[in-house]
């Protein structure tokens, strides 16, 4: 039995299929915050269509046996959950690092002790900006930086791990160094400066978030500067914004090659927004089992590997790096994932991204409802 040309299992023909090693878990789509760059799809998934605890369980227990080493327990907010301990604990007993990612906001310190009992390894808060005011108005919520510091305080006490992630946009992209020293107040172990990833909610917000080159020039500068100043007391990962960059980034490490992600609902994609891209079904973890999905999957198999790849891709040297770039952002710049990610330099569609890059608004932000 062959899919896309491929036989099942495979990743790509006559290649072995690697091992998952990451599962990124959307316990909800529930969220306090409305942040307008938000990841989550514009169509997300109601309460009622959650999986409950012991499917989860059953999830990190087959996540482990496919090779999976982490979880990281996202959202939505993951506190939305009420049994979010007991979800915890189902992934520490399969024998997975938990990470938990925040945006900080609904969970008390009684509820993270709770969680550190169950299990959890280490904390990963979202904060949108260095400055009280624009980080609640950039989060459509009031209150929701104070909230951000002190679970942060809590965690550290804990002596749990913390990650600070701060998404760069036009309305924080001049605070680079402040967010830093931020990060470092905040008791942060590593801090990701991750620039806007324009899918869902930030496609849709993509004019009023979209930074100038030069102001992207100036905060990437940064970034070795404040890497070689606050060598040994914090890490530094940053995110290029790909409308600025020369080559694309490897889709999610490649399109079914390391990673997997769970939908609230059970759906498993190969990356969070591979639902935009029509044609491809998706199995639920309520019909099939995780080793199932990863195998014989169409939708997983359909963009492994190269073999897929138009030219310029196909006889370029960088094909094993980054597989092509993004097959979501193909598809939602040039109708077509199969396409050259536009981001390279390279690709016949390059224009598309020069013309959105410059298409720059202030029309305010549709912030991200559910």
């Amino acid at each position: 039995m062959t899919t896309e040309g491929r036989p099942n299992g495979n990743g790509g023909a006559g290649k072995p299929l690697h091992n998952p090693l990451g599962l990124l878990a959307e316990l909800t789509h529930r969220c306090p915050l409305g942040c307008p760059y938000c990841s989550n799809p514009l169509e997300m998934d109601k309460r009622q269509s959650e999986l409950d605890t012991a499917t989860w369980a059953r999830v990190f227990r087959e996540a482990a046996g496919l090779g999976v080493l982490q979880v990281h327990l996202s959202g939505g907010e993951p506190a939305s959950r009420r049994d979010l301990a007991g979800i915890m604990a189902a992934a520490r007993e399969a024998g997975l690092y938990t990470n938990l990612i925040t945006s900080g906001v609904g969970i008390t310190d009684n509820r993270l002790n709770e969680l550190a009992d169950a299990g959890l390894d280490h904390v990963q808060i979202s904060i949108q900006d260095s400055e009280q005011e624009s980080a609640d108005r950039i989060a459509g919520y009031e209150g929701a930086y104070v909230r951000k510091r002190a679970l942060a305080a809590a965690v550290v006490a804990l002596k749990l791990p913390l990650t600070v992630n701060i998404v760069i946009h036009r309305a924080n992209i001049g605070r680079i160094d402040e967010l830093v020293a931020m990060a470092l107040d905040m008791g942060a172990s590593r801090v990701e400066i991750a620039h806007v990833q324009y899918y869902g909610w930030a496609l849709k917000n993509r004019a009023s978030l979209m930074p100038t080159r030069e102001q992207v020039v100036q905060a990437v500068g940064r970034i070795e500067p404040l890497r070689k100043q606050h060598r040994g007391r914090i890490v530094i990962d940053a995110v290029v914004p790909d409308y600025y960059a020369r080559f694309p980034k490897p889709c999610v490490g490649g399109w079914g090659r390391r990673s997997l992600n769970v939908t609230p609902a059970g759906r498993v994609l190969p990356c969070h927004a591979a639902e935009l891209i029509p044609g491809l079904e998706f199995w639920s973890v309520k019909s099939h089992s995780l080793r199932e999905i990863w195998e014989q999957n169409p939708a997983f198999n359909a963009f492994r590997g190269t073999d897929f790849l138009p030219e310029p891709c196909r006889s370029c040297e960088r094909r094993e790096v980054d597989f092509g770039g993004c097959r979501c952002q193909a598809f939602a710049l040039t109708g077509d994932a199969r396409a050259t990610d536009p981001v390279c330099h390279l690709s016949p569609h390059h224009h598309v991204v020069e013309e959105q890059a410059a298409n720059r608004g202030d029309a305010g932000y549709i912030y991200r409802r559910l």
